[in-house]
């Protein structure tokens, strides 16, 4: 078994495995005889208890973005040796603090298409008002008491409209709905080869809006991009998706709206601290239907993250990094 920075054997974390999906959907055999892979399901914020848990570890496979590397608690990890994280980008590793701590950072591929279906789950269940009537037919509860939205016919509103807001578009015209969009640089050629038309500013988009979906990377320009003054300016039965990044829209905001039934209602996949803890004001506010960061969740995907990470580790121990991410991708190990 090869030996880690302590002369000790390697060692491999695979952390928020909430679903036990990690061993289950890769095959780890590949890299078991010189690694060793321990697997944890619960989620880790606190700095002190993660360098607690990880000291011991040469390898550490993170999902997403839920875990945070600031220079902080890569100083803290003098073990650590390669980062992978799922996905190509990833806007919480410090990479100058991994740079200097000798720690490689690779990531993996991830599929768009996942992101795009639970929005439409999360729209169309808004819509019809789904979880109410499903909630009421288990329970004895009444027969029929919402008013289901029409999709055809009505406009949807894409706040971007690269990979994912583009596929969300096709599914809007299948439905028989009008699809415009927005975003800083958006042009009319984008809109014209995807079908859809071109709004004039975000505040047309949102104001014109029966349904909005935010699709945007979370950038300087991007952040709190939807406020108060945004939402202000949705119509009363319009809805909001937000499925790419929370802070896009400005949670606090978002939430008076709900309360105050300034819109019909909202559709959330992401939040500003995640997971929720428990007596979160998101858990309990009215129209809003809200899934735990289900986006990329799905077997083909979670098949890719792992598979990949098993490829990255591999790679790393044969002296050849693959999928480095990073300002310090291109450099040699």
């Amino acid at each position: 078994m090869s030996t880690g920075r302590e002369g000790g054997p390697l060692r491999c974390a695979v952390l928020d495995d909430f679903q036990g999906a990690a061993t289950t959907l890769a095959d780890w055999s590949p890299v078991t005889d010189r690694v060793e892979v321990v697997t944890f399901p619960d989620h880790l914020s606190d700095e002190e208890e993660l360098v607690r848990r990880l000291a011991g570890f040469d390898i550490l496979v993170t999902l997403r973005e839920r875990v945070p590397f600031p220079a902080a608690l890569l100083d803290r990890l003098p073990r650590l040796r390669l980062l992978v994280a799922s996905g190509m980008r990833n806007s919480v590793i410090d990479y100058e603090a991994a740079h200097r701590n000798g720690v490689v950072v690779c990531g993996t591929a991830s599929a768009s298409t996942p992101p795009v279906e639970l929005t439409w789950a999360l729209l169309l269940g808004l819509a019809r008002g789904l979880v109410a009537e499903a909630d009421a037919l288990r329970s004895g509860g009444p027969w029929q008491s919402t008013v289901g939205a029409d999709l055809h016919g009505r406009r949807l509103g894409l706040l971007g409209l690269g990979k994912t807001g583009s596929r969300v578009a096709q599914v809007g015209l299948a439905f028989g709905m009008e699809v415009w969009a927005w975003s800083p640089n958006l042009t009319r050629q984008r809109t014209e080869e995807v079908g859809v038309g071109l709004a004039a500013s975000k505040e047309d988009l949102l104001a014109g809006s029966d349904f909005v979906s935010v699709h945007l990377a979370l950038g300087e320009r991007s952040r709190g991009l939807v406020g108060a003054a945004e939402l202000a300016l949705m119509k009363p039965d319009a809805y909001l998706v937000n499925t790419s990044r929370s802070a896009i829209v400005d949670q606090d905001a978002l939430l008076d709206a709900l309360h105050e039934g300034r819109i019909a209602g909202a559709g959330l996949d992401v939040f500003d601290e995640e997971p929720l803890p428990p007596g979160h004001p998101v858990r309990t506010a009215p129209r809003l239907l809200a899934t735990p960061h289900l986006g990329y969740v799905t077997r083909a995907n979670y098949a890719t993250y792992y598979g990949q990470a098993v490829e990255a580790v591999a790679a790393f121990l044969a002296g050849t990094p693959v999928r480095r991410i990073g300002p310090h991708a291109e450099e040699k190990t």
